[in-house]
């Protein structure tokens, strides 16, 4: 006789039968025996996953820390001056983006540009760089990123507070869709934060606003398969480095979201923190136009349709079951939705009918720091961690380019 446990239920029994493999939905440990249905419909319907009982028992993967930075410029008034500026030959313009601006929810936005004094004059950093009719290419910008992405990532990574432990860890994941190098930046880390020459390293680049729940989602799947690993995950993205010079008005609109900032997150089997539960992906359909983000010869170019929000709202109200993998909306304690804008938020909590404070952290995190692509939705559950009761339930979600919306459901143990 074979006993089988699942983490809701008493071991059950089965007779060995034939070689069979699990799928990933039950982490099967073995490969020598079958699993009655029974005991796969059990422990599917509660929600948990089996393993034999032995010397190998499944493992949750946890987010034991989470810390933050962004870099020293406070720019949100300076940049939405400069942009009023640039629409000065349509006064009509500007006054609608003002209206606009007002509307978006932000208050405060930090980047790793150093304003000039005046966003009407010539020079708009105080560096120089960045020039009325001469703003720099996107090589000059990339040189940028290689410099403040590395210093902004190790201010998170030294507020993670690992001391000793730094060096026990065995996994690094870094995302990010703002710049890139090679050597690049996961290897900076590296160096700077004193970390083994042999760490297993994974780099997570372009995916956009979402690339922090992929992020996640890869430390869950290192975890369960290697119960000793310690994974740094790194979420580092300088957004402001593409301003553009332009009279667009959409695409300055886009723009006055924008805000640089760093997550550095531990994530083990250690049973403290955030237990990461379940994943799911989602591709809206015939959306491929309304998000994208491309490499241009003066920077990386967001376009950000008006019809996001009702797109999302489109998704969420299609898969609120699959998101959820059975709960309902009720049951969840804890919204972790990555701020990508007012309306953003707007659509989620009307699709979902949320009380009125249940996006509060994320709407603090949009007025705060504004959109900081990867890193935002991590600042959101900085707090839920830091806030979060033992034994709240949550759903996180981000949207990106596709239009794709990445979930999770999780939950607090301490």
């Amino acid at each position: 006789m074979n006993s089988y446990h699942c983490a809701a239920s008493n071991p059950l029994q089965a007779q060995p039968r034939h070689r069979w493999r699990g799928n990933s939905s039950f982490a099967f440990q073995r490969t020598n025996h079958n699993v009655p249905s029974a005991v796969i419909t059990a422990c599917y319907s509660s929600g948990h996953r089996i393993s034999k009982l032995g010397p190998t028992v499944l493992t949750h993967a946890y987010i034991n820390r989470i810390a933050t930075a962004v870099p020293d410029y406070e720019v949100h008034d300076y940049f939405l001056r400069f942009a009023t500026e640039s629409l000065a030959a349509s006064p009509r313009h500007q006054t609608l983006f003002r209206r606009m601006a007002d509307k978006a929810g932000i208050e405060t936005r930090y980047s790793c540009i150093e304003p000039a004094d005046d966003p009407k004059g010539q020079i708009v950093d105080r560096s120089g760089i960045f020039r009325r009719g001469a703003f720099p290419g996107t090589a000059r910008r990339m040189e940028m990123y290689e410099s403040a992405a590395a210093d902004l990532a190790m201010l998170a990574i030294d507020r993670l507070d690992m001391g000793d432990t730094g060096t026990s860890i065995t996994h690094l994941i870094v995302a990010s869709c703002t710049g890139l190098s090679a050597p690049g930046l996961d290897l900076e880390i590296v160096h700077r934060a004193g970390l083994s020459p042999s760490i297993e390293r994974t780099l997570i680049g372009f995916m956009g606003c979402y690339a922090a729940i992929n992020a996640l989602k890869a430390a869950h799947h290192i975890v369960r398969s290697e119960p000793s690993a310690r994974v740094l995950v790194v979420n580092c993205e300088l957004t402001t480095l593409h301003l553009k010079e332009t009279d667009d008005l959409e695409r300055l609109l886009t723009f006055c979201l924008w805000g640089d900032g760093c997550s550095a997150a531990l994530v083990t089997a250690e049973a403290t923190g955030i237990r990461l539960d379940r994943f799911k992906a989602l591709l809206a359909r015939d959306a491929r136009d309304l998000m994208t983000w491309n490499v241009r010869d003066d920077g990386f170019d967001m376009v950000l349709s008006g019809r996001v929000p009702a797109t999302i709202q489109a998704v969420l109200s299609e898969n609120v079951a699959a998101i959820l993998h059975g709960d309902g909306v009720d049951e969840i304690d804890l919204w972790a939705v990555h701020p990508g804008g007012r309306s953003v938020l707007d659509a989620v909590q009307r699709t979902l009918d949320l009380g009125p404070e249940a996006l509060a952290p994320s709407r603090d995190v949009l007025r705060t720091y504004g959109n900081m692509s990867s890193a935002t939705v991590m600042f959101v559950l900085e707090r839920m961690l830091e806030d979060g009761a033992a034994g709240a339930k949550g759903c996180g979600m981000a949207f990106g380019p596709g239009l794709t919306a990445e979930t999770m459901t999780f939950g607090v143990v301490a």
